[in-house]
């Protein structure tokens, strides 16, 4: 697969691109489609592996000119809406990264993946504003907002960003950056408005942490001493808490073998007497199961909340609170809960809670709450079907509904969602303000392929 790929079987119908062309049945297409993300992937008429800017551009300019819709993947972390048909445009080929020491930057290309930026960062005592995995990409991340380990003290990865390039629906690549109405609406607008090939960010004046985590049994008790614990810590200080059912597997650790486990996690960018100081109160929630708490370099950081590395099928949604109920939330994903749940609560407030020119909603939110469900990948016999991932979802979103949230978070939302979930991550106006700028910039929606903003109508 090369230059001059035919797309249709017509010498005509060619994409001319300097990376690879796959159609149905191609060698190399599945592998090229497959992400993280194993439930629900798409299934294009047409893949262009990008191998640069130019290829983006060739690639939508050949959606455009067909009315064909337009999906963008990296790692495929966050899948959205599957393609079912249409142009899938990967670019996990560009995955440069360039940092600037004395300017305290990163030029970061458009399937980069956080691991390589804090890699490249670390080389200088710096750090990205990067979340708990490394192996999302950074791109995508950082359009849905990005909240990352260190956010109370500096706020979203879209607070960071310096400059975008991307190409538009109608063929032009362009550089936008901070009073452009373009470059706010892409910060917190996912890829609505265009394929991001690459991005300038700001890095972090951060070499080491304090962090880690407590383990504990699940019981509403331990949700509830760390919320009240989060009332008391300081800006420098970001936290979670996860309640996880683990199997009795050798692969987990014998302390939490079989057990349902709450997991507290901590960054604190204090010294480490100080992270210990803070800490201390936590460890009378219940008995600790586990510790792992340390001083660390932040290129360890991705042990803190030891992410799974590989991919699997997930249902997820996620909701933003101005206040916890710790005994809702345990019924929620508690050993009890009617379907098996792995919930997460972040800690909120500090710098997030901070007017930026980022169209994120809700910085009133005090805690953001992530719920995900394990799935079967329905196409392997004996998986759920449809049907079920269906139910799994209806579940999520009525206990997302009975805990009050205000808003939907975006990044952590893993599959479709509905326009009003979408329109509940943003403020009214700013939302309104959005479907205008979608209208100016995607008239046709060619990037409906996420979760996405539609047109304002004429």
């Amino acid at each position: 697969m090369g230059p001059d790929r035919p797309i249709e079987g017509e010498d005509e119908d060619m994409i001319r691109v300097e990376g690879s062309v796959y159609r149905p049945g191609d060698p190399g297409y599945d592998a090229e489609r497959d992400g993280f993300q194993l439930h629900g992937q798409h299934r294009p008429d047409v893949i262009v592996a990008a191998a640069g800017a130019a290829d983006v551009r060739a690639a939508v300019e050949y959606a455009v000119e067909r009315g064909l819709p337009v999906a963008v993947q990296a790692s495929g972390h966050g899948l959205a809406e599957t393609a079912e048909g249409g142009v899938l445009i990967s670019t996990r080929a560009m995955d440069g990264v360039r940092v600037d020491p004395a300017a305290g930057t990163a030029w970061v290309e458009a399937g980069a993946r956080w691991e390589k930026v804090i890699a490249e960062a670390g080389r200088h005592g710096l750090a990205p504003p990067s979340g708990s995995s490394p192996n999302v990409g950074a791109v995508g991340y950082t359009l849905g907002g990005g909240m990352g380990l260190l956010a109370r003290q500096y706020g979203y990865a879209a607070d960071h960003v310096r400059a975008f390039e991307v190409v538009t629906a109608d063929g032009r690549a362009r550089q936008v950056t901070p009073g452009d109405e373009l470059f706010r609406a892409l910060l917190g607008g996912g890829g609505n408005f265009g394929v991001v090939t690459g991005m300038e960010i700001g890095l972090l004046p951060v070499a080491r942490l304090y962090g880690g985590g407590l383990y504990f049994d699940s019981t509403a008790e331990v949700l509830e001493a760390w919320r009240a614990w989060t009332e008391t810590v300081p800006d420098e200080l970001t936290s979670a808490i996860a309640m996880v059912p683990l199997p009795d597997a050798p692969v987990i650790p014998e302390p939490l073998r079989g057990r349902h486990v709450t997991h507290v996690r901590v960054a604190y960018t204090g010294d480490a007497e100080s992270g210990e100081r803070l800490v201390a109160p936590l460890r009378s929630a219940g008995e600790v199961l586990m510790e792992r708490l340390g001083d660390m370099p932040y290129t360890e950081s991705h042990t803190i909340s030891d992410d799974p590395p590989h991919p699997h099928a997930y249902a997820g949604a996620g909701t933003l609170l101005t206040e916890l109920d710790s005994a809702a939330a345990f019924a929620v994903a508690g050993p009890s809960a009617e379907v098996p749940t792995v919930l997460q609560v972040r800690h909120l407030g500090g710098a997030l809670a901070k007017p930026s020119p980022a169209v994120i909603g809700h910085r009133e939110a005090r805690y953001v709450l992530h719920v995900v469900a394990g799935l079967d990948d329905p196409d392997t016999p004996g998986g759920p079907g449809a049907q079920d991932v269906e139910a799994v979802r209806a579940y999520q979103r009525r206990q997302m509904d009975a805990l009050g949230g205000v808003g939907t978070f975006l990044n952590f939302h893993c599959g479709p969602a509905t326009e009003s979930e979408v329109a509940a991550a943003y403020d009214p106006d700013v939302y309104q303000d959005l479907r205008r700028l979608k209208a100016t910039y995607d008239p046709a929606n060619t990037f409906r392929l996420n979760h996405n903003i539609p047109p304002a109508s004429a």
